[in-house]
């Protein structure tokens, strides 16, 4: 599919995309088939626009909302986790040992262990 909207417009791209998901929903009867399906449409379509806010991108596509893709919730969570892991060196700088700041971040000890150097 990148090959087909890498020379496109955002106007066709979204025009091309809305149409790819239209037609997944209608064809597909398997329920994971169309939603590994829409991710990818999802995801080939905000990696071509990596400048689109959010909210611009589910106006492109006529989607309720981004924040159900996997693409949005692996970010998500890939900066819940960086955030987590840069508040180790604070937690530790005010004295909390490794088992006790793995406990408030709810992380494993030995993630806490790796990350405390």
């Amino acid at each position: 599919m990148r090959l087909i909207v890498e020379n496109k417009s955002k106007e066709k791209t979204g025009e091309l995309a809305r149409q790819l998901i239209s037609q997944a929903k209608q064809e597909l009867t398997d329920v994971t088939l169309e939603e590994k399906v829409l991710e990818f449409i999802k995801t080939v379509v905000i990696d071509k626009f990596v400048n689109l806010s959010r909210e611009e991108l589910e106006a492109m596509l006529n989607l309720e909302s981004l924040r159900k893709s996997k693409v949005y919730q692996e970010g998500v969570e890939e900066g819940v986790l960086k955030n987590k892991l840069e508040t180790i060196a604070i937690l530790l700088e005010l004295g909390q040992t490794i088992e006790q700041i793995a406990e408030r971040l709810k992380l494993d000890v030995e993630t806490v262990r790796n990350n405390a150097k």
